[in-house]
């Protein structure tokens, strides 16, 4: 009875909706139901349509886009065109709980149009709802976002198959907050819907239309873009960490949500997911304070969720750590499971993991962090865990504990194997001693303890494996926490008994698997689809630190950074940057001398710590699909593990820093506050540099690329978003105003001199890098006009690595025989100025004279003096004034706006015969690439390229250098760096023309000129 009284209500509200939309259009319901308004199509059907489209706006099935507050609708099936179903979702103000983040446009398609909707069931969960309202925003579920389609508008073009459709006031798409309270730490995970979006115009729509790419996603599932956060605060100032979440509003969904904007919030029934446990202790205290629930998730699983999300989504999270070396491994997350999780808390559990959501506990120890911990309090009297760990570093265990060569005078017990300094009993010195424990040195016992825990873990965790044929041991859990002689001793434990078959592997993020799998726990935590190329870890300043000390709570806004910078500048101390590290001398505030590692090799657990940064989601971002082996490609020329090549590059960049400072503040106007900024950016790089000379492994696995990149995200951080702005401005105009001359000079040639004098532009132009102190000291020899004349002049045969015969040959032919054009070619430009203008800009038109389809490729973001994306087509519109050639191919490409009216209304496909010229953002901020992670539009255009260019030492020499591709590459470069390439390319053998082969004999031709 209730349930038919139900739907005799749910047919009345109906009913009066759809006798409002009539009147409010003042359409009969006898009549064509068709308006046309504000140009465009409405169509209001029948009723009983009416109905079913009523009944399927409020089905869970609208999907998630990657942009924020954008659904994209999935459907389709005339009559009804997205502009009906944008005006039914608009007339009919549902609004839903979502389960699972998905939303997907009602199903329309249903093959019986006559169906008696009325006699539909409506099925949903208890814990979905449907709400009629008409304000624009609503309450949070307790643990799942909510639909808010008020104000919904279509983005783009409402004929496109797949539109988006935008909805300015969704508040949430992802819960934001988890937590671990343990008993020492509190581990936050939350995300931050930060969205790095590229600005869309009618040039990338006309792009997208060409390639018959959808204007929206073009995923199939709900990946959404943003930043996932780690933060760190002793469970002792849980004040500072309810502050924290308070003053970001993170369990109301953040200070960005729109709900907190309009302040419309409520904190009804707010949930926020928490394991450890302090999630049972401390639950009370969160409610009075914050006004929320914690639901508590089991910390084993949540364990193993964080652990499986970090192995197969981090491309470098797991690393080996022997003899003080950290080296990091490439886990294929095909050949993830089963591994073994050894999770060393008070007591060690140790898990065996099958799969997601597969586990079984299958042994585990009562002597783990917490003996150690309690044994050393009662005999070392230290009074924290952390003490007793940096008390180790002094120790000399052999005074307590009784090793072989005590046994054997001295000897190895060779018939077993068994060395004189192999421990053949913890502690065993001390039963022969008549001393007291007064007699000890409280650092010699701290050792033995450490190593008698951490042998007997490793040697237990092995046999685990042993027993379950396993070879992945991953370790991690409080006692770990980053301690460089800990992971050592664990280490050799796994080597020693299993004869170098098995290796202990640990992870970065060790510390946070607990309170990221609880964020995991969410159902619409929208992780579980994310793949290694769409996350970007960047290291900003979160956290005031020093000497190894967090000294308050993370920083809040770009003030407060610069405040702190500004506060340890006027006390001459250093600063570290972006987690605590110990400055040379000390182990904290007081100055003291830090306790001398063990052999050279081993650092305080200060400075081998792991630095923990912010996860960007990106969900745009692929992998180059001409890659020719994705697995076995390795973006870096140069191991920055290496401390020569690591001394080399933070050398350059230090010398480099005082003009860098300068360009950024005169890009801002020389204002004080740019100044003020300018200071701060100084101090925070310098920082980041120490960091890594006493640890080059502080940022996971680093390559030059992510060296590089790291400076230009801490300019942005200080919000000098383009240092060169005024540069390369000045530099586009006055070689533009050249360009004519140049292609006039380049038409009166033959083939072979044209392509000879083409390459030898693109190297001569490539002189102009802002990045090398070689190529700045040119500048003040004349202006870029006079230098790039005098480098062409200077340009003799051979170069330094010169395959130009082999490409002559690919590209007219011997003999008789003509070569067949390219049909795409890929143009990966470097610097403005010169290098785009008069060496690649001509190079191109090259190919599009032969018939080749041309896609300019730069960067999403600035760096140094590389042009962008958002640039390029300006500067192509002013060269195409003087080539007929780039003017057709720019019209085609869609590059001239004057052109965009014809390209629309005749059609993409027929509006020119010309081949194209187009420009697509490559998805990358520094002046290197990588392959790996490139924009999805990039990935699209390149699946039907035959021809890579690659040029600049950057994204030629120092990445890329070692790159195989499934067609043929062009690697173009002037060696602007003086020696430091030559030692370089002394690695390789360069004495052919052919640098590399891929196995379906694709050339890699390779040229290189010296700067002269």
């Amino acid at each position: 009875m209730l349930r038919a009284a139900g739907r005799r209500i749910l047919d009345l509200r109906l009913r009066f909706r759809y006798r409002l939309l009539l009147r409010r259009y003042r359409i009969g319901e006898g009549v064509d139901r068709r308006h046309r308004l504000n140009g465009q199509r409405i169509w209001i059907p029948p009723i009983r349509c009416f109905r079913r489209f009523y009944l399927s706006a409020v089905c869970p099935s609208i999907r998630l886009g990657c942009q924020p507050n954008v659904v994209t609708s999935t459907t389709h099936r005339k009559p009804a065109h997205w502009t009906d179903l944008l005006l039914v979702i608009k007339t009919v103000g549902v609004r839903q709980t979502v389960g699972k983040g998905r939303f997907m446009a009602s199903e329309l398609n249903n093959s019986n149009p006559d169906h008696d909707y009325g006699k539909e069931k409506l099925k949903h969960s208890s814990k979905e709802e449907i709400v009629s309202t008409t304000t624009n925003s609503m309450p949070r579920s307790s643990s799942r976002p909510q639909l808010d389609v008020s104000r919904a508008a279509i983005q783009g073009d409402s004929e496109d198959r797949n539109p988006t459709i935008l909805l300015p006031n969704q508040s949430d798409d992802i819960s934001h907050l988890a937590v671990d309270i343990g008993g020492s730490l509190i581990k936050l995970v939350y995300f931050s819907r930060h969205e790095e979006q590229s600005p869309d115009d009618k040039r990338k729509r006309s792009m997208k239309k060409m390639f018959g790419l959808s204007y929206g996603n073009r995923r199939t599932y709900p990946i959404l873009g943003g930043r996932l956060h780690f933060v760190k605060f002793e469970t002792g100032k849980l004040n500072e960490c309810l502050d924290f979440i308070s003053s970001k509003q993170l369990h109301r969904g953040g200070i960005d949500s729109p709900s907190w904007r309009s302040g419309t919030q409520t904190d009804d029934n707010i949930v926020i997911k928490a394991t450890g446990g302090g999630a049972y202790k401390f639950a009370d205290v969160f409610k009075e304070r914050l006004g929320v629930s914690l639901d508590k998730e089991d910390e084993m699983t949540c364990l193993v969720a964080g652990a499986n999300f970090l192995l197969k989504a981090i491309r470098h999270e797991a690393f080996t750590h022997m003899e003080g070396q950290k080296e990091f491994v490439q886990i294929d997350h095909n050949e993830l499971f089963p591994y073994l999780l050894v999770n060393i808390g008070s007591g060690v559990s140790i898990i065996k993991v099958d799969g997601d959501g597969k586990y079984q506990r299958v042994s585990g120890t009562n002597v783990g962090g917490g003996t150690y911990w309690g044994l050393g309090r009662l005999l070392t009297k230290c009074k924290n865990f952390d003490e007793l760990l940096e008390l180790s570093q002094q120790g000399d265990s052999s005074n307590v504990d009784m090793l072989v060569g005590d046994i054997y005078g001295g000897l190895d017990y060779s018939k077993i194997g068994l060395s004189a300094s192999t421990i053949a009993s913890s502690f065993g010195k001390t039963i022969s001693e008549t001393k007291e424990l007064s007699d000890y040195r409280p650092e010699d016992i701290s050792l033995s303890l450490l190593r008698m825990i951490s042998y007997n873990i490793g040697q237990i965790s092995y046999l685990n494996a042993l027993r379950y044929g396993l070879k992945k041991i991953f370790f991690g859990g409080f006692f770990i926490r980053g301690h460089a002689y800990t992971m050592d001793t664990i280490s050799f434990a796994v080597h020693f008994w299993s004869k170098g078959q098995a290796q202990a592997m640990f992870l970065r993020h060790e510390g946070f698997l607990g309170a990221l799998g609880a964020f995991m726990s969410y159902e619409n935590h929208g992780l579980d689809y994310l793949r290694a190329h769409q996350l970007v870890e960047r290291f900003p300043m979160e956290a005031p630190c020093y000497g190894g000390k967090i000294l308050g709570p993370p920083l809040g806004n770009l003030n407060e950074k610069i405040s702190w910078l500004e506060k340890f500048v006027q006390k001459g101390t250093q600063i570290t940057a972006p987690v605590p590290m110990a400055p040379p001398g000390t182990t904290g505030m007081g100055g003291f001398e830090r306790p001398s590692s063990r052999g050279n090799t081993l650092r305080s657990d200060a400075s081998a710590a792991l630095n923990i940064g912010v996860l960007h989601l990106v969900p745009t971002l692929e992998e180059f699909p001409l890659l020719a082996d994705p697995k076995m490609y390795e973006p870096n020329t140069i191991d920055l593990l290496d401390h020569g090549e690591l001394e080399y590059w933070c050398t350059v960049l230090s010398e480099h820093l005082p003009d860098l400072v300068d360009k950024a503040v005169a890009s801002e106007g020389g204002t004080d506050d740019a100044k003020r900024r300018g200071d701060a950016f100084a101090h925070a790089f310098s920082a980041h540099l120490a960091r890594l000379m006493e640890e080059p492994a502080a940022y996971g696995k680093l390559g030059l690329a992510k060296l590089l990149e790291l400076r230009e995200e801490c300019l942005r951080e200080f919000q000098f978003m383009d240092a060169y702005i005024t540069i390369k401005q000045r530099e586009n105009e006055a070689s533009l105003a050249v360009l004519a001359d140049l292609l006039i000079e380049l038409d009166s040639m033959n083939e072979e001199d044209r392509l000879l004098a083409l390459i030898e532009g693109v190297l001569a132009a490539n002189i102009f890098d802002w990045g090398s102190r070689a190529c700045v000291d040119l500048y003040h020899k004349g202006t870029i006009i006079e230098i790039y004349r005098m480098s062409r002049k200077k340009m003799q045969r051979p170069w330094r690595v010169d395959d130009f015969d082999m490409f002559k040959e690919r590209m007219l032919g011997s003999g008789d025989k003509k070569s067949q054009p390219y049909k795409r070619a890929l143009f990966f430009v470097d610097n403005s100025g010169a290098d785009v203008v008069l060496g690649m800009l001509p190079l191109a038109r090259e190919l599009l004279r032969r018939g080749t389809e041309v896609v300019l490729i730069a960067n999403s973001l600035p760096a140094l003096n590389d042009v962008t994306a958002l640039e390029l087509p300006e500067i192509v519109a002013e060269a195409a004034k003087h080539c007929d050639i780039i003017r057709k191919a720019a019209e085609a490409g869609g590059l001239l706006m004057d052109a965009m009216v014809s390209i629309q209304e005749d059609g993409l496909k027929n509006h020119s015969t010309s081949v194209s010229l187009m420009v697509v953002e490559n998805g990358s901020g520094g002046p290197c690439i990588d392959l790996r992670q490139v924009s999805s539009d990039l990935a699209a255009v390149a699946k039907d390229a035959d021809l890579i260019i690659l040029e600049g030492m950057g994204r030629a020499i120092h990445t890329n250098l070692n790159a195989h591709f499934k067609c043929d590459s062009l690697k173009l470069a002037m060696n602007s760096y003086d020696t430091q390439v030559h030692s370089i390319l002394r690695r390789f053998d360069f004495t052919g023309t052919v640098l590399l082969n891929h196995p379906s004999s694709k050339f890699v031709i390779m040229m290189l000129a010296e700067v002269l």
